[in-house]
C-alpha cells in the first residue's frame, strides 16, 4: 500500500471524530492537503448529481435519509458520491417517466425492477470503470431503478411507492470513480 493511500485511509477513518468536533454538524468538512482533497457533507442534491429535481418533490426527512456528498481526490484515485432522497405526492409512474427523459442526455437508460440489486460499482482499473451498467438481482419487488452510464460514472434513480400507497419516495445517486487518469 502506498504512503498516500495509507494517509487517505487514516483520514477517512477519522471522519466521524472530526465531524463530531464541528460547531455545526451540517457544515461540510473540507480538507485540502498535498496528498489529496476530501469533502464530506450533507450538501447533496439532485443538481449535484447532474439532474433536475422532480417538480414539487421534497427532501425526505427521517433519520435514514441524510443526504451525502462525498469526494476524495488524490493522484492515485478519485471518488465522488452524491446521494439524496426525496418524496412526492405523485405516483411512481410519473416520476419514472420524468427521469427516463432527463437521464437520456447521459446515454442509454436502463429500467430495472429490483428488490435485491447487487450492482454496486466495483473494480480497480480503468477498464473495469468503463464497463456499461446492467440490471442485476432477482428483479422482483416494488423498487424501480433507472440507470445510465458506466461502472465508473453512473447516475441512478431508485423509485418506489410510499408505504401508505400514496405518493413516491425516490433516491438519486451519482457515483464517479477514476484511477490515475482523469478528473472528477
Amino acid at each position: 500500500m502506498t504512503r498516500q493511500l495509507a494517509l487517505c485511509l487514516i483520514l477517512v477513518l477519522s471522519l466521524p471524530a472530526l465531524a463530531q468536533k464541528s460547531d455545526t454538524p451540517d457544515k461540510p468538512l473540507d480538507v485540502r492537503s498535498s496528498i489529496g482533497d476530501l469533502h464530506v457533507g450533507k450538501d447533496a442534491d439532485a443538481q449535484k448529481a447532474g439532474l433536475p429535481l422532480y417538480p414539487g418533490a421534497r427532501t425526505k426527512k427521517d433519520e435514514d435519509s441524510d443526504p451525502l456528498n462525498f469526494g476524495l481526490l488524490t493522484e492515485s484515485f478519485g471518488l465522488q458520491l452524491v446521494v439524496a432522497k426525496y418524496e412526492s405526492d405523485d405516483p411512481p409512474a410519473r416520476i419514472i417517466a420524468y427521469y427516463q427523459d432527463k437521464l437520456k442526455k447521459y446515454g442509454k437508460v436502463l429500467a430495472c425492477d429490483n428488490a435485491n440489486d447487487d450492482s454496486n460499482v466495483r473494480g480497480d482499473d480503468d477498464q473495469e470503470l468503463s464497463k456499461p451498467l446492467k440490471c442485476e438481482g432477482d428483479n422482483k419487488g416494488p423498487v424501480r431503478e433507472l440507470k445510465v452510464g458506466t461502472e465508473g460514472n453512473a447516475r441512478i434513480v431508485a423509485i418506489e411507492p410510499r408505504d401508505n400507497g400514496k405518493g413516491t419516495t425516490f433516491t438519486i445517486v451519482y457515483v464517479h470513480r477514476r484511477g490515475k487518469s482523469g478528473d472528477i
